[in-house]
Parts: C-alpha cells; structure tokens; sequence
C-alpha cells in the first residue's frame, strides 16, 4: 500500500496528524509499554479474569503485584474472591499500557513469582504425562494445558530452550490451568524421556507418520504421551527413544491436526484405553 504524502494523516492516525507524528507517538507507547514491564526474568505476568482469579487462589503463587479496574474489584467482592495482597484499583488504560495491544485483560493483571518446576524424580509414577518436543507457540502451549487439566493429566514436562514462558499469552490461553498441572522443566529432552522411563513411563511420542494407530496400543499407565513441534513433529533422537510412536487415524483427508487438537485426541484416547485395563 502506498504511503501517505507528508501531511495526510495515517490510517489510523488522528485527523490533522502526520504520518510522522503518529510514528512518533506509536514509538513513544512501544517504549513506555516496555519500560512498565518487570525487568525481571522470574516475574511472570497474567492476565484476564480466569487466569488471574485461578493464581489468587493458589497457595503456591507468590504474588507481587495486583492491578484492578474498579469493575472488577467490584465483581471480585461480588463473588467472594480475596487477594492475599493489597489490590490497586486502577483506569483500564493503566493495564492496557503493561500488555501488548491486543491483550484481553477483563480488569485484572498480576505481577507473580514463576511456579516452582519439579523435578523428574518428584512426579508421580502414575496417569499421564505430556511431554513437550520443541513446540513453541505460547497459544497453542497454553490451550494444551486447559485440556491437560481437564484429562486430570499428571504434569506436562518440557525443556528449557525452546519452549515458552509461562506467563503471559501462554497463561491466558490456559486459562487458570498453570495452577493446576504442574510443569517440569529439562535441560535435555531425551535424558528426562529415559529418567520418565526409569520410573515405569511408558514412552509414546505422536506423529501423523507413526507406525501404529494410537488407539489399537496396548496403553498402561504411568504414560508418557510425547507430542513434537508445530510443522516439524518429533526429532529424531526424541523418535528413538519414544518406546512406540503412533499416529491418530482420522477418516478425513486431512491426516494431522494442530498439536492442541491432536494432544486433546490423544489424551481421549488413551484415558479410555487405561480405563479399560
């Protein structure tokens, strides 16, 4: 599209503005955007009403900071929810201005310590757990977690590098359910698969090319139910040593599915497989 001459305002831009004072102006509220931000890496930061109401109710939740529209101070009151710390009723404008633009904060935003990650050895040897290779889109990641805690899935282990915050995108798109499934977190992938095997796991990874359908799999618990990378699945060391690697038969002409709508599958089924056992 072709710029606007100088002295035509931008689209978007406030009438009688210029393209280069509306540039300005958005450069000034990137910045002061940024500069309202925690520096540090250990904050995490949540929005929305689910989000926020699920870690105000969690013990293990050290919180920081609370911000507060008085709408939803006043529906906080109005549903019995009570903060351990002192809110700040705030204008919406001073929450949006800590969020990128498109952030949907129904009146709440808290400043919290990360959640404790527990250690591979610390998890119960038993249900299912996922266990993340390389998938990366903090939606997707988060959308994975509410569907976790709605299959009571015993944790989700995921690696360092490579993987999302839990703050943020990821948190909203869970919607409360960080609260709910505790995250391990590995430094090498392959090595928490084989510390997952030691402990009784068995290791199934996903992939449209596996050589079994997941629902025809002798499936036992404690499982460890691996799923790779958005467009580029498994690795092939994370392939390797996977004890199966199955795929989800679909009837379609579309054999694979976003990897939150494959785990959701995935998990249906292999509930109902270890029911039966």
């Amino acid at each position: 599209m072709a710029k606007p001459p100088p002295g035509r305002p931008r689209p978007g831009g406030k009438p009688g503005a210029t393209r280069e004072q509306v540039e300005r102006r958005e450069r000034f509220q990137r910045a002061r955007r940024e500069s309202l931000r925690p520096q540090d890496e250990e904050v995490s930061i949540l929005y929305g009403w689910h989000t926020v109401t699920a870690a105000l109710k969690n013990p293990q939740r050290r919180l920081r900071r609370l911000l507060v529209t008085e709408n939803a101070a006043r529906r906080l009151t109005d549903e019995g929810i009570a903060s351990p710390l002192t809110p700040e009723v705030v204008r919406p404008s001073a929450i949006d201005e800590r969020l990128p633009p498109d952030a949907v904060h129904q009146g709440l935003y808290l400043e919290s310590d990360l959640l404790p990650s527990p250690a591979i050895a610390e998890l119960p040897a038993q249900g299912i757990v996922l266990v993340f290779d390389q998938i990366t889109d903090p939606h997707n990641v988060g959308a994975i977690f509410r569907t976790a805690a709605a299959f009571g899935v015993t944790a989700i282990v995921t690696t360092q590098r490579h993987s999302p915050d839990a703050t943020g995108a990821l948190a909203k798109s869970a919607s409360g359910a960080l609260e709910l499934v505790p995250m391990a977190i590995v430094q090498n992938l392959a090595r928490g698969l084989e510390d997952l095997r030691a402990r009784g796991f068995l290791l199934v990874g996903l992939d449209s090319t596996g050589d079994a359908d997941l629902a025809a799999l002798p499936l036992r618990a404690p499982l460890a139910l691996v799923l790779g990378a958005e467009g580029k699945g498994l690795r092939q060391l994370t392939r390797e040593t996977c004890d199966r690697v199955a795929r989800i038969d679909l009837p379609g002409a579309i054999k694979s599915l976003n990897v939150s709508n494959a785990a959701a599958l995935a998990l249906y089924v292999a509930s109902r497989a270890i029911a039966k056992t």
